[in-house]
């Protein structure tokens, strides 16, 4: 397939992996965009339609799959486009209430705020060990863009991700929608501690949230001022964009 064009089969190729998953999996199934793509809109757009093409030639509606791009203004903007034409957009690597209200308003159909990640990073700013579940700065994020957006009325499904502990996710009991590893999945099994909902949209509405301007030059000065955000969106990218190239690698090899 492709005739010697590497993009081409990369293509097919995640459209094959998401065919597959689609045979078991109920619900949405996430395809990603390139992610050395996440600056230019227009090509993340492009790369959009062509993946949802290549499942529709497999008989796969396109509502049964997100596409997932990076957030940074240049790709939130192509999930607006993309939206408005009914393909549902999942917004990868959330640090930040700036991109996460971004999204919102752009209509994503899901964001992945990264919660162990924002932990890693202010374990290692402020040097210590770690945090009590309360005060895990992961939880405290993703806890923020739900009462936000519940308090605003979007209705992108937030689905916390990247967990280090199972007490983050007992933290984040109520959040819309959570992606947990095999093994957290084991280890909540195994325990006894009581789960109490701590997310719960119909809570916001006694809680004062300031309203956010979703304005480019907002974003990029909430995005300036966040080092963390900064920082872990860059290396997101970064490290999504190796892993594609050594796939591509062991394409070339094979064609």
């Amino acid at each position: 397939y492709g005739k010697g064009d590497v993009e081409t089969t990369m293509d097919k190729l995640a459209v094959n992996f998401g065919a597959e998953i689609t045979k078991i999996v109920p619900g949405y199934v996430s395809t990603e965009v390139d992610a050395r793509l996440s600056f230019d809109t227009g090509a993340t757009i492009a790369k959009a339609r062509k993946i949802i093409e290549l499942y529709k030639e497999m008989e796969i509606d396109k509502s049964r799959i997100l596409i997932k791009i990076a957030s940074t203004w240049e790709g939130i903007q192509a999930c607006k486009v993309l939206e408005e034409e009914g393909i549902t957009c999942n917004c990868t690597l959330i640090f930040s209430k700036a991109q996460a209200v971004a999204c919102a308003e752009a209509g994503a159909t899901l964001i992945s705020p990264f919660v162990g990640r924002i932990m890693d990073w202010k374990k290692k700013s402020l040097g210590v060990d770690g945090f009590a579940p309360t005060e895990d700065p992961g939880v405290i994020s993703v806890t923020g863009i739900y009462n936000y957006y519940k308090k605003y009325g979007h209705e992108t499904v937030v689905m916390g991700a990247s967990f280090r502990n199972k007490e983050e996710i007992i933290e984040l009991a109520g959040c819309d929608r959570l992606t947990i590893a095999p093994a957290l999945l084991e280890q909540l099994q195994a325990s006894a501690d009581p789960v109490v909902k701590k997310l719960d949209a119909s809570a916001v509405e006694s809680i004062e949230i300031e309203k956010i301007d979703a304005s480019e030059s907002n974003f990029r000065w909430m995005m300036n001022e966040d080092a963390m955000a900064t920082e872990k969106l860059a290396e997101g990218i970064r490290n999504f964009a190796a892993d594609i190239v050594k796939l591509e690698n062991i394409i070339k090899s094979k064609i």
